[in-house]
């Protein structure tokens, strides 16, 4: 019994990094509480005595059953062909808050899991354990049985992949939800030139609406994003500031009832894209509880 206690106050303080390593891998909350309590059912019936680094031991047990999730979605076809978007983290949060800031350094944008949803499982893998987690490509390797040299070539190449589709938030927080205000406002006013001024001239606007095909979609470009932008601008006085994983964002909702909720990506002073989910079954399921106070 003390040595499982032991082990479980170890378990317990490694939680927190496995669980960021499992929503990486798979961008659902669901599944990644899944991984862990995986690695820790493993760890529970495993004899540690040769275990010299538990924490990379664990680490190595969430990737696995977190590269066995992803590979089983695809053999499933699970997902669907229209836009999915990951799982997002919504908080509140002021730009001078602390916990705020922290939330932002911990986080990982919606825009960008959406693009690691395009890359390969074991792209995925190598990409996220070595560029977000500093894992070597030897551990890499052995994950996968490649060779540290075949685990750099595959996050070599899923990090061209994410280059350039995934674009970096501005750190100005209190810049970022200026620049959104100012697309609510636009939006609401149907202001088009406003909003043009706004948008970064490629925006991406990816909208999943879950099984209602009419609000599943992907616009393209200032002027497509605009037009769209000022038939939802009567929702405005709906929406509240939120943070959505860690960057500014917007939750919209009525008599209680959550019914959208919108990520922005700021870049250079502009929204370089709009990430919204409105998936009513979704953001039932999502901790959005006292968030619409």
């Amino acid at each position: 019994m003390a040595e499982q206690s032991w082990l479980a106050e170890r378990f317990e303080q490694q939680r927190p990094q496995l669980r960021a390593v499992a929503y990486r891998m798979l961008g659902s909350h669901t599944e990644a509480d899944d991984a862990v309590q995986e690695a820790w059912l493993r760890l529970a019936r495993t004899d540690t005595d040769g275990v010299d680094n538990l924490a990379a031991w664990l680490t190595t047990v969430v990737a696995r059953v977190c590269l066995n999730t992803l590979r089983a979605r695809r053999t499933r076809r699970e997902e669907p062909l229209e836009v999915r978007m990951p799982d997002p983290v919504v908080r509140t949060g002021e730009a001078g808050d602390p916990a705020y800031a922290a939330v932002l350094a911990d986080s990982v944008g919606l825009a960008m899991l959406v693009v690691l949803d395009t890359l390969t499982p074991t792209e995925r893998l190598a990409f996220v354990l070595h560029d977000m987690f500093a894992v070597p490509f030897d551990e890499i390797g052995d994950m996968i049985d490649r060779s540290p040299a075949a685990a750099r070539q595959l996050a070599s190449r899923a990090r061209r992949r994410v280059q350039g589709r995934a674009p970096t938030p501005d750190p100005d927080l209190a810049r970022q939800r200026e620049v959104v205000d100012a697309f609510l406002a636009a939006a609401r006013d149907g202001d088009f030139e406003g909003l043009i001024a706004v948008l970064h001239p490629d925006v991406v606007l990816r909208a999943d609406g879950g099984a209602r095909a009419r609000h599943t979609t992907v616009l393209t470009g200032a002027r497509t994003v605009a037009a769209q932008a000022t038939t939802f601008g009567r929702f405005s006085p709906f929406a509240r500031p939120v943070l959505v994983n860690g960057a500014a964002g917007v939750l919209v909702s009525a008599a209680g009832r959550p019914l959208s909720v919108m990520a922005f990506t700021v870049t250079d002073g502009r929204i370089a894209t709009i990430d919204v989910i409105a998936d009513p079954e979704r953001l039932r399921r999502l901790d959005l509880a006292g968030l619409d106070d």
